[in-house]
């Protein structure tokens, strides 16, 4: 099959009903998205599918449409040009442990691509569904607002 990940088209041969969470990491090799707890409840494996927010641990590769665009932690932003969200993450030192980091990352841009003026509340809401062990919560959410006022700005 054929899919189109961080801009660029690739050809893998892997079973329909392989989870695109192992697709990105052992077929593609891209190790930003986490494995962990493989039944969509921690967010660890977010990813964008065509813009949305997705939990690539239940998402099958058989069950991507032609011409999807994946978007994966390591397509969002360089290096030498973070995306708005990675920017606050660093300024609000957000990560720890950092396992989840990137699902919470993805989880956010998604979230300000649809509503780019979240309310504390609607920041919780959205963000309660990617899990941190390390409970940093309260700078996620300092650093959602961050990185809307970023992106209105700009």
């Amino acid at each position: 099959m054929q899919i189109n990940v961080n801009g660029q088209n690739h050809e893998v041969d892997v079973e329909d009903d392989m989870p695109l969470l192992w697709v990105l990491r052992d077929e593609l090799g891209l190790t930003g998205v986490k494995y962990g707890c493989g039944i969509a409840q921690c967010g660890a494996c977010t990813v964008h599918v065509d813009g949305l927010a997705v939990r690539s641990c239940q998402l099958t590769a058989g069950s991507l449409e032609e011409g999807a665009e994946v978007v994966t932690i390591e397509g969002l932003g360089t290096p030498e040009t973070l995306h708005a969200v990675q920017e606050a993450w660093v300024e609000h030192q957000v990560a720890q442990c950092g396992y989840c980091q990137s699902g919470q990352i993805m989880q956010a841009a998604s979230m300000l691509d649809l509503n780019p003026e979240p309310t504390d509340a609607q920041i919780d809401a959205v963000m309660s569904g990617n899990l941190c062990r390390c409970g940093t919560y309260p700078r996620i959410r300092a650093a959602v607002k961050a990185a809307a006022k970023k992106l209105q700005e700009a």
